[in-house]
């Protein structure tokens, strides 16, 4: 973090000299700008860089930074309001809605305003990324014989093998594509198994990414309610008969948001219920490698005791490493796999070779365990954390499952609560949150809120921002 602080300061700084330099003119070279502001090369290129993003510097190689020529007359403002018609029209027909809601995507990409603690995100802080590890194994990687190649379509063959192995027994290497990110997974895998208008069936409450993919591509999504211990077969397979669907879409394992872990005795009667109604199970099996440190042993994916293909399977690394490292897996057997692999090709032809072999090298690196070991510590810790305090602070707000892995808590508000008006306050007072609302595909039974402990700092920021919250509440509650 202090690296990024200073290319800011020094971008911000030469920002304000450039004016010193006729257009074309040099800049100090870049030894004389370490020497100056006592920063390390690296930054010094950093911020040279972020200037040539912005049009003001030329940078020659060889022969150093130059301040760029001045930018001709703007262009003239034009007109698109005819945008609107041409968007818009004849739309009631469509299958597939032509405009696509993405705030419930964005609420946990978008950075927060300097200085708000940050409990709507959804990846690991910088601090708890293996930065260095993932550093080393793009540096190896692009070493490798042909790494800057076309990789096969399906991805490359020891990863596949390395993501069978870890899904389980009953997946091969030949059931497994290698994708760009779970939610790229997702979205094949629901536009392979379910046409524009048809229903799906989703967990209720449950991650609006996956609400966001199906209304865009025209599905309909059905919630069946979730507790303590996962999704209700019964009201599974009520949903079934009453709808018709052929896909469930469920996150067994610490479901976002409730946390919850599908329970033993359920398992299998998900996997029978979908069965006799001739359906598809899409298990997001998000979040295994961010088990904390006292969960015990996991339970298998399902679809490592799938033998009829009822499965289709989506893993990632992203969340246990960084935002950007987009590699994931889909995983099946039967004619199903066939469609999964023309519809990826046709979207996205492949991912690219030198980050799935940037993958092979980390995960096959000894800073691997070494990782996984420590954010199941830090991850424990930073729930605890944030559970006493919000137990201390916070009494009124529910916490009705503590979960042993992921990187949230789920809330009860008290009834009533403007779920939108606490949102508001709380960012008022220093803190973002993500409302329940977006969690649900049908009316909300309760207001929520989620609070992520892993995109903040550490401890003490957990601590301030609940203190925050408990601002923003004295105002709105």
């Amino acid at each position: 973090m202090q690296e990024r602080s200073s290319v800011g300061e020094l971008a911000n700084q030469l920002r304000r000299e450039i004016n010193r330099y006729s257009p074309g003119g040099k800049l100090p070279s870049s030894r004389s700008l370490v020497e100056r502001f006592r920063v390390s090369p690296v930054t010094v290129s950093r911020a040279l860089a972020q200037l040539s993003a912005e049009g003001l510097v030329v940078t020659r190689p060889g022969a150093g930074a130059f301040r760029a020529q001045p930018r001709g007359t703007a262009a003239p403002v034009g007109d698109t309001s005819w945008q609107e018609v041409a968007l818009s029209a004849d739309g009631a027909a469509d299958l597939v809605p032509r405009s696509v809601d993405a705030s419930g995507v964005t609420v946990s990409l978008a950075a927060p305003p300097p200085g708000v603690v940050e409990f709507n995100g959804g990846y690991l802080h910088p601090s708890l990324q293996p930065e260095r590890a993932m550093a080393a194994a793009l540096s190896r990687a692009g070493r490798r014989p042909g790494a800057w190649g076309r990789p096969p379509m399906e991805g490359l063959p020891e990863l596949r093998e390395w993501f069978a192995r870890s899904i389980g027994a009953g997946v091969t290497t030949a059931g497994v594509l290698i994708s760009a990110g779970g939610q790229s997974a997702l979205t094949t895998a629901l536009r392979a198994l379910a046409p524009p208008g048809a229903p799906v069936l989703v967990e209720s409450p449950t991650y609006p990414g996956m609400l966001a993919i199906a209304r865009a591509a025209g599905l309909r999504p059905v919630p069946v309610p979730v507790d303590a211990d996962g999704v209700k077969p019964a009201l599974l397979a009520d949903a079934f008969r009453a709808t018709g669907a052929r896909v469930f879409v469920c996150q067994p394992l610490f479901q976002n948001p409730t946390g919850a872990v599908l329970a033993p005795e359920r398992r299998g009667e998900v996997l029978r219920i979908a069965r006799e109604a001739g359906a598809f199970v899409v298990e997001d099996d998000f979040v295994r490698r961010l088990v904390h440190e006292d969960a015990g042993p996991l339970p298998s994916p399902l679809a490592a005791d799938d033998p009829d293909g009822v499965v289709v399977h989506v893993c990632s690394l992203t969340k246990a490493t960084s935002p950007s490292f987009r590699v994931s897996a889909l995983a099946a057997h039967g004619p199903v796999l066939e469609r999964l692999r023309a519809i990826q090709v046709v979207d996205t032809f492949f991912v690219p070779r030198p980050l799935q072999e940037a993958a092979l090298e980390l995960v096959g690196s000894p800073a691997w365990p070494r990782h996984l070991r420590a954010i199941s510590a830090e991850l424990k810790t930073r729930r605890d954390t944030m559970t006493a305090a919000l137990r201390l602070g916070l009494p009124e707000l529910s916490l009705p499952h503590i979960p042993s892995g992921g990187y949230h808590l789920w809330l009860r508000l008290p009834d009533g609560t403007d779920e939108t008006a606490l949102t508001a306050a709380a960012l008022r007072a220093g803190v973002a949150l993500t409302p329940g609302r977006p969690y649900f595909s049908a009316e909300s039974p309760a207001p929520h809120v989620r609070l992520s402990f892993a995109a903040v700092a550490g401890t003490q920021e957990i601590t301030e921002g609940v203190r925050r919250l408990r601002t923003a509440c004295d105002e709105v509650l």
